[in-house]
């Protein structure tokens, strides 16, 4: 008799989904998922079957793929099946083989619920594989998010069957005659995920026969505690992460004051992508001068006076741009230049627009980042000036010194700290003929 009752029950206490919802299944013929779509039929849900080859066993493979598509057809089920080359795409990404089918298949599984309005996509994975996924995170070393093992739902994810056991599933699939076909790659102790399966988990179990009750009851409780960390995280966010237009700033007092200190100031900066290494170093570099620069994959946080500004790496260094006559408006990062050009003889005293004497442009001008060693004449004055001493006493945050646009015209003099200050050499006077008027648009 299947184990109609806990399924929706558990559906229902996690919220899977919705009652009419079309839900799609990852079934690659073994136990687990074969079971999974027979329950998901006895209860009446709407159900399309996803099935991938990853051309990786040969015939087995082939036997894999004929034995879900008469499956899901003797059920009369929607089946989609896909075929990778698990391999080159392993290859060519530099991963392992393990890596390129999962990003593959949930990749493809994505793609299959979107296209067919499927509402979710369903796994099939059990208890015993949340056990193994708290040991594989356990001994590779984790965060309190790699203990809570696998989640009943995640985004568009959904895993019905993890109020199963292996040996349930195994005694469900028997007792109803269920066919299904063997993978035999689980068998083999080259993937941790086996090795620990079939050399570790057996073990524990001598210690603990209820292994799996007491993973799942441990899971539970870490998942609360999660929970609660991201409640207070949240809050400490609120209070003390502060959203200007050139990044997101947090002062070096207040990360200082940080209890404790590190597991709080790595759950604030986890979303920029900052790992426990850079955490580390930012910890222990506190009092580092102006300027100290760390980085995640996407962000760059900096140590600018009282501060620890965090900005995407994207602001950083722009590829140079050449401004013609005939420009009317020009890209450079998240800026836009407009350029016209006026007979009449006015400004307005705007830090966003440049009122530039047009008979001293030489054409091509350059737009580009600031390069050290620039120097300019500021507008109102007569010697020459470093933009960066300009950039420290205008107190520019450091980052923003290197997105800023500079305009540069044709002999190599700067004629516009864009948004800042124009160059006194490049003035409207009493002899000018033609203005030239720059625009800075965010």
């Amino acid at each position: 008799m299947l184990p109609l009752a806990q399924f929706r029950q558990f559906i229902e206490q996690h919220q899977l989904f919705a009652k009419d919802d079309k839900v799609l299944l990852a079934v690659s013929g073994g136990k687990d998922s074969v079971l999974m779509l027979h329950l998901f039929k006895a209860i009446g849900v709407n159900v399309g079957v996803a099935h991938c080859n990853f051309n990786l066993r040969g015939e087995e493979a082939q036997r894999d793929e004929h034995f879900v598509k008469m499956l899901a057809t003797s059920l009369d089920v929607p089946v989609h099946i896909t075929h990778f080359d698990t391999k080159k795409y392993a290859a060519e990404n530099k991963i392992s083989t393990q890596m390129a089918a999962r990003d593959l298949r949930y990749h493809w599984f994505e793609q299959i619920r979107s296209e067919h309005k499927y509402e979710c996509i369903a796994l099939a994975q059990h208890q015993n594989d949340a056990v193994e996924t708290v040991l594989i995170n356990l001994v590779r070393g984790t965060g309190i998010s790699g203990l809570h093992g696998i989640l009943p739902k995640r985004g568009k994810l959904i895993r019905p069957l993890l109020f199963l056991s292996r040996n349930e599933i195994e005694t469900a699939v028997a007792e109803n005659n269920i066919g299904f076909v063997e993978d035999s790659s689980n068998l083999s102790t080259n993937y941790t995920r086996n090795k620990l399966r079939l050399q570790v988990i057996p073990h524990l179990k001598e210690i603990n026969p209820n292994l799996e009750k007491t993973f799942e009851e441990n899971m539970a409780r870490f998942a609360e505690l999660e929970s609660f960390l991201a409640l207070q995280v949240q809050e400490l966010a609120d209070n003390l992460l502060i959203k200007r237009a050139d990044g997101i700033y947090i002062s070096l007092l207040d990360i200082a004051a940080l209890r404790p200190q590190k597991l709080l100031l790595y759950e604030l900066l986890k979303p920029f992508g900052f790992v426990e290494k850079v955490v580390d170093a930012i910890l222990q570099r506190l009092t580092s001068p102006s300027g100290t620069h760390f980085f995640s994959a996407s962000h760059q946080a900096i140590i600018n006076r009282k501060d620890l500004i965090i900005a995407p790496q994207n602001t950083a260094d722009h590829l140079n741009q050449f401004i013609h006559p005939s420009t009317a408006n020009i890209r450079f990062g998240d800026d836009e230049i407009a350029l016209t050009f006026s007979d009449e003889l006015k400004f307005e005293a705007v830090a966003n627009k440049a009122f530039v004497n047009a008979d001293r442009l030489i054409f091509p001008l350059v737009l580009r980042n600031w390069q050290n060693g620039d120097k300019f004449i500021p507008l109102g004055m007569r010697h020459l000036k470093k933009v960066s001493d300009f950039f420290i006493d205008a107190k520019v945050p450091l980052h923003l010194k290197h997105t800023t646009p500079i305009l540069v015209n044709g002999n190599g003099q700067i004629i516009w700290i864009a948004g800042m200050r124009q160059d006194n050499r490049y003035k409207l006077t009493a002899t000018t003929e033609k203005v030239a008027i720059f625009e800075l648009k965010k």
